[in-house]
């Protein structure tokens, strides 16, 4: 499929040709669609991941007041499933109110569980309001394990690996 998909008129075009587009890709249009009814603003970054088995899409958006919300859809179906907000750090009020976990703790927690280097930390606010740490981890074979940690648990809520991204989070990098 040599489909050109317009994310939005801010620059980020994705050209299919660059992939091998399969059958689980063909729902791309319908995430970004879905993103953009919930969330209108400049797209950061698009990632398709695996999780569980199950090929998603991450969608990054920053809205007009500078807030990043994140949408994990479904490739298959098209439907986001989760909603996150993104704070600049771990002293954010919204995420300092529910840690009871430090970052350094949560470090260690993922690290045990996904050997590697980590690469970027993003500091989450759930729908529910629970925070949780979300780092990017690349082993020694390359490959990039994102694990979400739980602030308040020290639990792992979420493991993901990906398999591409485009956008770059420079602020983010560690």
């Amino acid at each position: 499929m040599n489909k050109k998909i317009i994310i939005n008129s801010s620059m980020v075009v994705i050209l299919s040709s660059l992939f091998t587009v399969q059958a689980a890709d063909q729902g791309i249009e319908n995430c970004v669609a879905a993103a953009q009814k919930q969330k209108t603003g400049e797209f950061v970054t698009l990632e398709k991941l695996n999780v569980s088995g199950k090929a998603v899409y991450e969608i990054e958006i920053k809205d007009e007041n500078g807030f990043e919300w994140e949408f994990m859809c479904d490739a298959n179906s098209g439907k986001i499933f989760e909603t996150e907000s993104e704070v600049s750090s771990a002293n954010s009020l919204a995420f300092k109110s529910k840690m009871v976990v430090t970052e350094e703790d949560a470090r260690v927690t993922a690290l045990k569980a996904h050997p590697g280097v980590i690469q970027e930390v993003e500091y989450e606010i759930e729908e529910n309001g629970d925070a949780s740490y979300e780092f990017d981890i690349i082993n020694a074979l390359g490959v990039e394990t994102k694990v979400e940690v739980d602030a308040a648990t020290g639990k792992i809520i979420e493991v993901a690996i990906e398999e591409w991204e485009i956008g770059v989070e420079a602020d983010e990098r560690r």
